[in-house]
């Protein structure tokens, strides 16, 4: 048995693997329902009740999702150019530091701003903080050919001890009782509410907004199209004349910002501080999420809404079915697993016999 790869990539095939993975995936972990003991289809049932039954749930999947649409730019960028960054998680921290930064501690620097200025000042910072944390890795990458998904992946580490150390030092608030958790930034400086009685915030159209921004500059900008050919064959492009090291590096400045941004959007729009446990892993299932829509910045949009309906809707399920809502990091995981294989036979077909 052998792979070939197919002389022409059908349109249709790269649309259908991710309804065929998700398939799969729903199939596979039924056995794991079933062996638990309880009745799959009730299970799937409350599950999708859970995410989408009311509007209390439909709230909670769109306030989940929208941390998850930044990081899962965050690595559909990256990867489009071969640049894997798996320091999203610590770029979201790094992102929310530097806004409760900006938007926290901004009295005590002997100077105030009005939240006019602050306002974009706190994304500005975000941005630049979770940018800065994947220039490194990107550099080494460059110039001395170190690996960047080890490089990225243990500055995670780095980034939060360097939070947990400034949530116990000068960012500390006074008020928490001996919590570990940073000053709130101002009233004035949170994200709208889009829906009363909600979580929802503005922070959602601000992810959507930025997805409509990443397709149109990959689709219709020389810069796009540069970050294409590099991620496509990066000798190609050089050969060609692309500037193959100014586009890598722009790639990952925008990657880190998107996941910095993603950060600040957990501050200003859902906790208004930070704290250690803010993140439940948001910056590494955003990997999860590039992947299944094949790193286009619009199925970022609808990958990131499943499995925060995958997340939210597992919650509700456990308590009435009895099945642990850990699934739901099966689920997500083997739906990964399931993607790469389908996105593999999408390019390559299995061959039997000698070749």
């Amino acid at each position: 048995m052998r792979l070939e790869a197919r002389s022409e990539v059908s349109r249709g095939a790269l649309l259908l693997a991710p309804l065929a993975a998700i398939l799969f995936t729903f199939l596979i972990c039924a056995l794991l329902v079933a062996w638990a003991g309880a009745p799959v289809g009730r299970t799937y049932a409350l599950l999708l009740d859970g995410a989408f039954g009311s509007r209390f749930a439909i709230a909670e999947t769109l306030t989940r999702a929208t941390p998850l649409i930044l990081t899962g730019l965050a690595a559909a960028v990256a990867f489009r150019a071969r640049l894997y960054n798996i320091g999203a998680e610590g770029q979201l921290y790094v992102g929310a530091l530097a806004a409760v930064a900006v938007g926290g501690l901004h009295g005590g620097t002997g100077f105030d701003l009005a939240p006019q200025l602050l306002f974009p000042l706190m994304l500005l910072a975000g941005a630049l903080a979770g940018a800065l944390l994947l220039l490194g890795p990107a550099w080494l990458k460059l110039k001395l050919g170190v690996d960047e998904v080890v490089t990225s992946l243990l500055l995670n580490f780095v980034a939060l001890l360097a939070v947990s150390m400034m949530l116990d030092g000068p960012m500390k608030d006074p008020l928490a009782m001996g919590w570990p958790q940073s000053v709130a930034i101002m009233p004035e400086l949170e994200f709208a509410k889009l829906l009363e009685r909600t979580r929802v915030h503005s922070g959602l159209l601000l992810a959507l907004g930025l997805s409509v921004l990443m397709w149109l500059v990959e689709r219709f900008t020389t810069f796009g199209f540069a970050l294409r050919a590099v991620g496509a064959n990066a000798r190609g492009a050089a050969f060609a004349g692309l500037p193959v090291q100014r586009t890598v590096l722009c790639c990952a400045l925008i990657s880190g910002a998107l996941a910095g941004l993603a950060g600040v959007g957990e501050v200003a729009g859902r906790a208004g501080y930070v704290t250690l446990d803010m993140s439940p892993g948001y910056g590494y299932a955003g990997i999860v999420i590039a992947m299944l829509a094949g790193l286009h910045p619009l199925g970022v949009v609808l990958a990131a809404c499943f499995v925060a309906a995958v997340l939210v809707g597992a919650d509700s399920m456990s308590r009435v079915v009895g099945v642990p809502n850990y699934i739901a990091d099966v689920i997500v995981a083997t739906a990964l697993l399931a993607m790469l294989v389908a996105a593999l036979l999408t390019r390559y077909r299995l061959r039997w016999g000698r070749a």
